[in-house]
């Protein structure tokens, strides 16, 4: 494979992830944290540094509102929830296994 084919298809996946995350606002942040060790805030972070990587000056916020397909204010007041006891309990365990 050549690597504009590759490069082409890391970016359609990524659309179709950054979609699929967009429709599940049920998803919570934590949750997903817990089970893959990232979420939106991390892929944001991830853009962000490609962008700067490439010269492109480019802040949080606006990299966040690429992933969530809104300011993340606004995001945050729509659909993200109160963390429960068991989901903080999950995410200490997982820090700890990692090492942090």
């Amino acid at each position: 494979m050549d690597d504009q084919t590759r490069i082409e298809l890391e970016a359609a996946a990524f659309r179709t992830l950054v979609g699929h995350l967009r429709e599940r606002t049920d998803v919570q942040n934590i949750d997903l944290m817990n089970l893959s060790g990232f979420c939106r805030n991390c892929l944001s972070k991830w853009y962000r540094a490609a962008a700067e990587e490439r010269g492109i000056t480019m802040e949080y916020e606006d990299a966040r509102e690429i992933v969530y397909g809104m300011p993340y204010s606004e995001w945050k007041t729509r659909f993200q929830k109160a963390a429960t006891p068991e989901q903080i309990e999950a995410m200490k365990a997982a820090e700890a296994a990692a090492g942090h």
